[in-house]
């Protein structure tokens, strides 16, 4: 599965790094140029525009960042002290601490998923078929009706 992650070029460390470029980015506007320019000495080599856009994770990134950078841009005051940042800083860390593990058992589900899904014959196109839609009306029954049929009882 990691091949539908993986750039040609892009190794998974320099994947890492321009994720976590684009997840510490400050203030907008984010670009895929802007990107490029960024991460090209972290990774060695500037990077294309259709590269870093035809990974899922950096694309997933770029647009989760975007949207939040795309709301009205208001820089944070500065806390009033350096044990109140402390404090902060300690508490984005154990969260983030946190959702790493909650993301790793994720992945290790993931790989049993994967190894199944290839143990018993399935495909790609079987894996990653749509949802089923849900007729909302068919499944919520009606107010109405469910208190008549309450009253019967």
């Amino acid at each position: 599965w990691e091949e539908n992650f993986l750039a040609k070029h892009l190794t998974p460390a320099d994947i890492s790094a321009i994720v976590d470029t684009i997840n510490g980015w400050k203030k907008p506007p984010i670009t895929w140029e802007a990107i490029c320019a960024a991460v090209e000495p972290l990774v060695g080599k500037r990077p294309t525009r259709q590269s870093l856009s035809s990974n899922k994770l950096i694309k997933l990134a770029y647009k989760k960042r975007n949207e939040v950078l795309g709301k009205e841009y208001i820089p944070r005051p500065s806390p009033s002290s350096l044990a109140v940042s402390g404090e902060r800083i300690e508490q984005l860390e154990s969260k983030l601490r946190v959702m790493s593990a909650r993301n790793q058992l994720l992945l290790e589900q993931f790989v049993v998923w994967q190894y199944n899904a290839s143990k018993f014959g399935m495909s790609d196109s079987q894996l990653n078929a749509p949802l089923p839609k849900i007729d909302r009306e068919r499944s919520v029954p009606k107010l109405s009706t469910a208190r008549a049929r309450s009253r019967k009882s």
